[in-house]
């Protein structure tokens, strides 16, 4: 346990460090919908869910949380209406195998809505139609290693396509949570999208080209294709603590505080909380990238209701809303089933 702890200062030590670096990497990485968190109740709580315990979007947050599943199975579905009306939604599902561990599914999409192709010589539409469409398919695997410690890894099949181009990856995400012994203190850590780069290829890259521009002397419409360039995905690496501040007969509040080291940016801090009444309705508010420079982002919160439809059977539906300052708000609606 001291281990642990000497490791967790180091690392925050080492965060803040870096704070104040003159530069960044912002704008560097492709795929930013998978920096896009899901599940209404993380949103809620500034997206400080590394450590937080008790949903199926865990899987996006840190995959070996998902071994805390005590019933057979969970499924939940989240929509947003992004910023610049782009469409987001995440489904997912695990499955408890019991003695064998804890297997998941999930399914991330961001897309725009189709708009018509403008050229230079049909500046109102040439009769052709386009759109943008991120994808990315994961499969979990969790299991406890010890009683207080687990381990969870989600491979990723990642997709982006812009009109006729595309370009595909993979990922893995690894993750761990420790349960100590002192009011029930859990560490979370998380690495998320570790993997390979993605480059544009497609029909339109393709071009008949006449070398040196003069024409009827030497080669005519010779079939060229421009190069297009590798981008790294965001690879984040985050480590959290979650407590139980107070447990009173039915009423249950939750702190959490979480560290995110990004590969594109500067580090930064979430903090959420949860407030739950005999653990059907919640309460929750939280604050995201504190720390951060010239980010939009800030105050989040959200409510929750869970009701149980028999003795094995739950549904909850939660709602969250983020401040994005002059990118507008944005509003995400949640629903899970627990069976």
């Amino acid at each position: 346990m001291k281990k642990l702890i000497i490791l967790l200062f180091l690392i925050f030590n080492i965060s803040h460090s870096q704070l104040f670096r003159s530069t960044t990497k912002v704008g560097t990485t492709a795929a930013q919908f998978l920096k896009i968190g899901s599940g209404a109740r993380a949103i809620a709580m500034g997206s400080s869910s590394v450590a937080v315990e008790g949903d199926v979007y865990s899987l996006y947050w840190n995959p070996s949380l998902i071994v805390n599943n005590q019933t057979t199975g969970s499924s939940a579905f989240t929509h947003a209406e992004w910023i610049a009306d782009v469409n987001y939604d995440y489904a997912a599902s695990i499955l408890n195998l019991e003695n064998i561990g804890i297997i998941g599914f999930s399914f991330t999409s961001l897309s725009t809505p189709e708009d018509i192709v403008r050229t230079e010589n049909n500046p109102f539409g040439d009769g052709r139609k386009w759109k943008a469409q991120s994808l990315a398919l994961g499969i979990t695997y969790a299991r406890l290693l010890t009683d207080k410690f687990a381990i969870g890894g989600t491979l990723k099949y990642i997709n982006e396509s812009i009109w006729n181009e595309k370009a595909t990856g993979y990922a893995f995400d690894i993750g761990t949570i420790y349960r100590t012994d002192w009011n029930d203190l859990r560490i979370g850590s998380s690495i998320s999208n570790f993997g390979t780069k993605l480059k544009l290829n497609g029909s339109d890259l393709n071009y008949s080209n006449e070398p040196g521009n003069i024409v009827n002397q030497g080669p005519q419409n010779v079939n060229s294709l421009y190069q297009t360039d590798e981008f790294d995905i965001p690879l984040l690496f985050r480590v959290g603590l979650a407590i139980d501040y107070l447990e009173v007969e039915n009423l249950k509040a939750t702190l959490a505080i979480d560290a995110i080291h990004p590969n594109d940016n500067k580090e930064y801090l979430n903090v959420g909380t949860e407030i739950s009444y005999d653990k059907m309705f919640f309460g929750r508010v939280g604050f995201k990238s504190l720390l951060l420079d010239e980010s939009e982002e800030s105050l989040t919160w959200g409510i929750g209701i869970n009701y149980p439809l028999s003795s094995v059977i739950y549904i909850s539906l939660d709602y969250a809303f983020a401040d994005f300052g002059r990118l507008k708000n944005v509003h995400y609606i949640s629903l899970t089933t627990t069976y």
